[in-house]
């Protein structure tokens, strides 16, 4: 099974440090412990406030339309949610990875105000920035192996295994055991009656 433990500190883009910081007087000693304090922000918020998840959303072919070929198509993200009285932390966040981006979900009951998400869809940005991130500095809480699990599913569609009924039903299995260990009985027992469309190999 592949795994991202190569960790290129060049993909990692930190925000612009106070001026204080970046000046000519500041000792090497104190960049790093401010580095060092930045990243604990960013794990210990990760940690409360973060999610991975792996969801599947029914893509069967269509008439005039070709649909995924498990009929299922996979959808991952690292998201992290605030109000909108501190959305400055999630630009601080994209800021510091150079990825991703800041969606505003809208509420119109009872909340005082909007939710916004930093969310990281993109395959390759959570491999070559998200998760080397995150391998390197781990989690604390009950996230890191929701982390370890979400990076699996990773590997396992970097390989291929998303493509074929089997290989998604382990991915299936394991996301059934990530955060609320939602049950995903019916998606299984579609892909266990899978036959293959033999039109997809045309």
């Amino acid at each position: 099974m592949l795994r991202y433990s190569l960790y290129n500190e060049d993909q990692i883009r930190e925000p612009d440090l106070p001026e204080s910081y970046g000046s000519d007087n500041s000792s090497a000693a104190d960049n790093q412990q401010e580095r060092l304090i930045k990243i604990g922000w960013i794990t210990g918020y990760v940690d409360g406030e973060g999610c991975f998840s792996i969801n599947f959303i029914r893509q069967p072919h269509r008439q005039n339309r070709r649909g995924y070929k498990t009929g299922f198509q996979v959808a991952h993200e690292f998201a992290v949610t605030q109000g909108a009285s501190s959305v400055d932390s999630l630009h601080l966040l994209m800021k510091f990875f150079g990825v991703g981006n800041v969606y505003i979900n809208k509420r119109y009951d009872n909340h005082k105000e909007h939710l916004y998400r930093y969310c990281v869809r993109s395959r390759e940005e959570l491999v070559k920035t998200i998760i080397p991130f995150f391998e390197r500095y781990p989690l604390r809480t009950s996230k890191q192996g929701n982390f370890l699990k979400f990076a699996e599913c990773i590997d396992l569609m970097g390989i291929g295994a998303h493509l074929t009924a089997s290989g998604l039903i382990k991915i299936v299995e394991i996301a059934e055991t990530m955060n609320h260990k939602k049950p995903r009985t019916e998606i299984i027992r579609i892909l266990r009656d899978y036959t293959p469309d033999t039109d997809l190999h045309r």
